[in-house]
């Protein structure tokens, strides 16, 4: 009895020891399997070093779709590669198994069918069967990669990091195999949350020197430039990196593929091509547990493919909004185009090329610190020197340009173009490049310089002699009236502060008599009154010959319009702009204040976007027009007049249309002048408009040119809509911005536009002025973009746009805190606010 209690007791231990054995085993998940284990929804496997995990996940927002993927453990949204990309799952019953008698990885869903397997990734260029497998073995590897093994063999018989999807991971080839045909590409996600493949991918150009290009479609989007050694030419701050991340090209009989891998405690690093078709390099920051992104491309506009067009070259590091200028020796194809900003006709040679002739030779310019051109219609010779390429590409008449191949150890190895060079920009740390061109251009030119100076001087010198004579007899004739003149401008402008001087003792502007202007509006008959603006009555007047002006008459007794009056006349008679309305004079009388303006037919903006009889008179193309006109006018305001102005009330009642339908900014009595280096300006006087102040003019009294931009904003979804910013669709959307910024985020921004444009509305145009729209009305002014951007961004319409954060709708708070609708002044931290209602 003793003896078989004793057994019993053995029995029962050993039993216990194998389930806690087994459950032990069961704790710690494996990093492989095998053909006779699964891994099912819940179960993982883990790399041997815990840095990443294979599972099944479903994206943000779409917990209904389960796919297979690899991810970082200790970041598991960061999602490295997914097996089932456009066959998800709908349920968790899905299964990996491991076939035994293919090798293959099978994703099976509930009832047994295959919904994704390695075999079906697999690229082979060979006819014969594949060896038989003994004993296939997946395994995730600590570098994230997924491989199957033929256990007997050691063979690899597949592996995830010959089929990437939107991430590139340390250690990865790039390019492609030689041997196979087969490429080593990126593909981006159709959305942050949907892996399906999307419309942009990367690949490595191999037909002349080694070139990362991003593809939408089938059109390039992007190039880094090609590999000169060291580095990729458009990207030399790769070389920064050195210390984290080494890279590698290798060009061989083989395979041409770029991989890079992180140096010893260097932070984890991938490269991450995002649905927007922008490359990432995210760094791993384990302090705040979050990814960083310490690069990217596209950087900017220029980096956009053929920007400036053939022989054209792009420019970042300008004051001026024009990036794109000709090499020397050539100048634009259509004139016309690229002074509106259209430069992708590229340049043409102003003097052929003299190669062939007998008698002459050509030369070369160089260009410095630049991308190099696209090379896919190139000549490579890593055999010569940059003295011999010189001599070679002279010998080629085809030959227009030539740079060194190879940058270790000084220049060598050669690159030769035999076609137009496209896709160039200045760039820190760029590579020279010598672009061909004829002698003549390159020799200063010898002429007779005493007679080029001689006769237009003594002409000049006879022509100011007979004028100056003319001058002392009229201004003798005229120093009475002159005198009447200076009397009425000094009363008109009184005194200037320092930030207002504009030099107006030169400011040379019509003054009429009021006894004209009476005559002109038959005594400001309400019949001719076009409208009522803050601070006056606006009447149509025919002065002189049948001319057709708008008069606006200030108020009398208007505290607040001397100055606003001054600041006008002040202002645009120094502004000239096709978008900017324009002054032709002014009268003082008494008290009579009076502005004299081109005549605008149309009246204004808001009279026809808010009028249901009149809105369809603006079709999607004419509001479009409308969109860019009024943003090349705030452009010109803040950027490309001599003055930079904030113009502070911008609106749809001050954009007034002509006769042809073109937008013209008026009303510049609220504008304010910045002078140097100023960037932003605070008042306690905050005086605009309700829906179309920024948050930090409407609370903080501090404004900028960043404030235009937000009123550019509002009116870019009041156009595209036909709804008004104080529109109210339900209690949940308190305004136009609301209502615009849940239809974007819901992804049905088209239900945005105005029905009345819906059938001549292009979806891609109006989407875009959506999006430029929200960008625009961004909370924080450094978020907003600059106007050359917005201009850009509507022209241009590959450019890529980020993606823009929600406003607060600080505009309902404000009409909240005043309490009414109505024009009101109130005091909020010692600032007067003054609110005008648009007409």
């Amino acid at each position: 009895m003793t003896r078989l209690l004793s057994s019993y007791l053995l029995t029962v231990i050993f039993t216990v020891f194998l389930l806690l054995l087994k459950a032990s085993a069961a704790g710690t998940p494996s990093d492989t399997l095998s053909s006779s284990s699964n891994i099912t929804d819940g179960e993982t496997l883990v790399s041997s070093g815990s840095s990443f995990t294979l599972g099944f996940f479903s994206p943000a927002g779409v917990p209904a779709k389960r796919y297979l993927g690899v991810w970082f453990t200790m970041s598991p949204e960061a999602i490295c590669w997914v097996a089932n990309q456009e066959t998800p799952l709908n349920n968790t019953s899905g299964v990996l198994v491991v076939d035994d008698s293919t090798g293959t990885l099978r994703l099976l869903d509930g009832s047994g069918h295959t919904a994704w397997s390695s075999s079906s990734s697999t690229t082979t260029t060979s006819s014969a069967p594949p060896p038989p497998v003994v004993l296939p073995q997946a395994q995730l590897l600590d570098s994230g990669n997924l491989v199957v093994r033929d256990q007997s063999t050691g063979d690899v018989l597949w592996q995830w990091f010959d089929h990437p999807g939107n991430t590139y991971l340390a250690g990865m080839k790039f390019g492609k195999n030689l041997r196979t045909g087969a490429e080593w590409t990126t593909t981006s996600w159709r959305a942050s949350n949907d892996p399906a493949p999307g419309d942009y991918w990367r690949s490595l150009d191999t037909r002349g020197l080694p070139d990362t290009i991003t593809w939408h479609g089938n059109v390039k989007m992007y190039r880094t430039g090609p590999w000169n050694g060291q580095w990729f030419s458009g990207i030399p701050e790769m070389a920064s990196y050195l210390d984290l991340y080494s890279n590698q090209l290798v060009v061989g009989a083989d395979e041409i593929a770029y991989s890079f891998n992180t140096t010893a405690g260097a932070p984890i690093s991938r490269l991450l091509l995002n649905e927007n078709g922008v490359m990432h390099r995210l760094g791993w920051d384990p302090v705040s547990l979050v990814w960083t992104s310490f690069a990217e491309a596209p950087r900017d506009v220029c980096d956009n493919y053929a920007m400036c067009g053939a022989f054209g070259l792009c420019n970042m590091n300008t004051a001026s909004t024009m990036f794109c200028s000709c090499a020397v020796g050539f100048s634009p194809v259509n004139p016309s185009q690229w002074s509106m900003r259209e430069t992708h006709g590229g340049c043409r040679r102003d003097v052929p090329l003299e190669c062939g002739n007998g008698t002459t030779t050509d030369g070369f310019k160089m260009v410095r610190a630049v991308k190099l051109p696209d090379t896919d219609n190139t000549t490579v010779d890593m055999g010569v020197t940059l003295e011999q390429c010189r001599e070679r590409c002279l010998a080629n008449c085809a030959c227009v340009a030539y740079a060194a191949a190879d940058i270790r150890g000084g220049d060598h190895g050669c690159v030769m173009w035999t076609d137009a060079i496209v896709d160039v920009r200045y760039i820190d740390k760029g590579q020279d490049m010598y672009l061909r061109l004829a002698k003549s251009e390159l020799v200063e030119k010898k002429r007779n310089v005493v007679l080029i100076i001689l006769l237009p001087v003594t002409t000049c010198l006879l022509a100011l002699m007979g004028m100056f004579f003319v001058w002392v007899w009229c201004r003798r004739k005229l120093r009475g009236k002159r005198r009447n003149m200076d009397i009425h401008k000094k009363m008109m402008l009184g005194h200037l502060d320092e930030t207002n001087t504009l030099g107006d003792e030169n400011l040379d502007l019509p003054f009429f008599s009021f006894d004209d202007i009476v005559s002109a509006t038959n005594n400001f008959a309400e019949d001719n009154m076009l409208g009522q603006g803050g601070f006056g009555k606006v009447y149509k007047g025919i002065l002189g010959e049948n001319r057709e002006v708008a008069i606006k008459r200030l108020s009398q007794g208007s505290g607040q319009g001397t100055d606003e009056f001054r600041n006008e006349v002040v202002l645009i008679a120094k502004l000239q702009h096709r978008n900017l309305v324009r002054l032709l004079g002014c009268c003082i009388h008494g008290d009579e204040k009076l502005l004299i303006y081109e005549y605008l037919p149309n009246k204004s903006l808001d009279s026809f976007i808010f009028d249901a009889a009149r809105k369809n008179v603006l079709d999607w193309p004419t509001r479009f027009r409308i969109i860019k006109g009024i943003s090349r006018g705030v452009l010109y305001l803040h950027q490309d007049s001599r003055l930079t102005i904030v113009h502070r009330d911008l609106k749809t009642s001050n954009i007034l249309l002509d006769a042809d339908m073109n937008p013209k900014i008026s009303d510049f009595g609220m504008a304010r002048i910045f002078g140097g280096n100023q960037q932003e300006a605070n008042t306690n006087r905050v005086v605009g408009t309700y829906g179309y102040m920024s948050p930090e003019y409407a609370m903080d009294g501090a404004f900028s040119v960043m404030s235009d931009t937000y009123s550019l904003g509002v009116i870019l979804l009041e156009i595209i809509s036909g709804l008004k910013i104080t529109s109210t669709h339900s209690t949940s959307f308190p305004s136009l911005l609301a209502y615009a910024w849940s239809l974007w985020n819901d992804g049905k921004a088209m239900d945005l536009v105005d029905s009345f444009v819906l059938e001549s509305c292009s979806a891609n145009e109006a989407l875009r002025c959506i999006h430029i729209g929200l960008l625009c009305v961004q909370d924080n002014p450094n978020s907003r973009p600059l106007m050359s951007t917005v201009v850009f961004m509507l022209e241009n319409e590959t450019t890529l746009l980020s993606v823009p954060k929600q406003p607060m709708y600080f505009s309902q708070w404000y009409l909240e805190a005043q309490g009414t609708g109505e024009n009101t002044n109130s005091s909020m931290n010692n600032m007067t606010v003054t609110v005008l209602e648009g007409r």
